[in-house]
């Protein structure tokens, strides 16, 4: 027998398309991606630390005498053996951040056998000093990937609004990348459930995208974190130092268009 459609199937047929089309349409639009921005240009140098102060907890701002910042074949290597970290003399707004890091072997207390740590902190303003006001993409073992609201700033993230104090209990909140499971506060530990990291000793590849009052996280291409509202959207740039040897490399950012 010959089959017919009437016009109501038809219909029913043409909704059912244009329906799954617009819902692929919305996926493809809601998946985030760098915005377009200009050609990248070196952050840092790869000779030496011209364009940035030192600062460490108990030597203060360009003293250093324990050699904590030190250039070694066109690569950052910060020491982690005192708390502070290399921050841009200049301020940043609007701008896509790329940068390469690894972990060394060595730490120090109070975080000797504990997770690696150390963070890009950006959005730094007021008084320099150690956790300044700032937002921080946090690098860790088990939560590359996390974001740090300090000191006053805030954000929303998956619609929840996370404000930090200026001082006391509430002026360090910690926002968990996609998908990250427990933290364990042990050195070496991998996130058993969505580890965005590399194996120890490899090089990782972290974007930071500051569009306005938006801001994203990519960890090895991967999307780590999206947030929205931020109450923050300049400031001076930080690679922390933070009880953890780590490396850095091939520092470039660029201005969005």
């Amino acid at each position: 027998m010959r089959s017919q459609v009437g016009p109501q199937m038809v219909r029913m047929l043409c909704m059912a398309t244009l329906g799954l089309m617009l819902s692929l349409a919305a996926s493809v639009q809601a998946k985030p991606s760098i915005p377009p921005h200009g050609k990248l240009a070196p952050l840092f140098n790869g000779k030496d630390l011209t364009g940035f102060d030192t600062l460490l907890e108990k030597q203060g701002i360009n003293r250093d005498p324990n050699k904590v910042f030190q250039v070694e074949k066109g690569v950052l290597h910060i020491s982690g053996q005192e708390f502070g970290g290399l921050v841009t003399q200049k301020e940043y707004e609007n701008y896509y951040l790329r940068a390469e890091f690894k972990w060394g072997e060595k730490t120090y207390p109070p975080r000797d056998g504990k997770a690696r740590d150390s963070g890009i902190q950006y959005n730094v303003t007021g008084p320099l000093k150690v956790w300044p006001r700032m937002m921080e993409f946090q690098i860790n073992e088990g939560g590359t990937g996390d974001m740090w609201v300090v000191g006053g700033t805030s954000a929303t993230v998956d619609g929840k609004v996370y404000e930090s104090t200026s001082s006391g209990p509430g002026a360090y909140i910690r926002i968990p990348h996609v998908g990250r499971g427990p933290l364990v506060n042990v050195t070496g530990h991998r996130d058993p459930v969505n580890d965005l990291e590399r194996p120890h000793g490899k090089w990782n590849v972290l974007e930071l995208v500051v569009d306005h009052d938006r801001v994203m996280y990519f960890v090895n291409g991967n999307l780590a974190l999206l947030g929205t509202n931020a109450n923050t959207t300049k400031g001076k740039i930080l690679f922390q130092c933070e009880g953890a040897e780590v490396y850095f490399r091939n520092l470039k950012i660029a201005r969005l268009k």
